[in-house]
């Protein structure tokens, strides 16, 4: 079996939330061929240079679960998007393209964080445009630690204010860019996080059934999507 998840948003505020995850990485994983991270693993990320401890500890769990056998894979979130080479080397992760179109058991799966997908959100598009040039990356990465917690924080609240005046429709993906992804890659398959809506969608593409499915935030519970050879589920879980 092959498993994905997303949205987790670790942090030290949510103790509860990494406990889960720490037993998750310790029990279920490990009878997994792989472990595919579909973003915003953290609610932030700053820089690899961040000390935080939480940081170690769970690049030292992810590490574990690698030298058990499975693989990890990571895709980057709109929280942690800056997470670099550096963490993945410790953590033992696979860095992934946005995009990537994975052939199990003989579905083609497109996976990716989700918020690509969510094109009615302009102001958000145009936030996500402008963080994602590089030049800008590396110039925020060369600021001193300090001032880029405060950048951090800043922006936060400022998309905490902004998201609070959008209506739901808004945030979620746009059905025609889902089917555009799914003709551009030629599959029937898609796999996402960040919408925090998790459910299984029939849908229409290529004039063949297709099917989006959304994994579930991190919150109350676990989520995660397991791929067989016989089944494609979605499973919510106690921590």
């Amino acid at each position: 079996m092959i498993l994905f998840i997303a949205d987790l948003h670790l942090c030290p505020e949510e103790p509860a939330i990494t406990a889960g995850f720490l037993r998750f990485l310790a029990g279920t994983a490990r009878e997994a061929q792989a472990l595919y991270i579909l973003g915003d693993l953290f609610e932030a990320w700053i820089g690899d240079d961040d000390p935080q401890p939480l940081h170690q500890e769970i690049a030292s769990a992810i590490n574990e679960l690698v030298a058990c056998g499975v693989p990890c894979y990571f895709i980057h979130g709109n929280r942690d998007f800056l997470l670099g080479k550096r963490f993945a080397r410790k953590s033992g992760m696979t860095l992934l393209p946005e995009e990537k179109v994975l052939d199990l058991y003989g579905r083609r799966i497109l996976i990716l964080h989700g918020d690509m997908l969510c094109t009615d959100d302009a102001g958000y598009q145009a936030f996500r445009k402008k963080v994602h040039q590089p030049w800008l990356q590396w110039v925020f990465l060369a600021l001193p630690l300090f001032i880029r917690k405060r950048v951090a924080a800043r922006m936060r609240a400022g998309s905490k204010a902004a998201n609070s005046s959008k209506s739901l429709a808004i945030m979620d993906v746009n059905q025609q860019a889902v089917i555009d992804a799914l003709t551009r890659h030629q599959v029937q398959w898609m796999i996402h996080g960040h919408t925090h809506r998790p459910a299984i969608h029939p849908l229409e593409s290529n004039g063949q059934q297709a099917f989006r499915c959304v994994l579930g935030a991190w919150h109350t519970q676990g989520s995660m999507i397991k791929v067989t050879p016989e089944d494609v589920e979605l499973i919510p879980f106690d921590f």
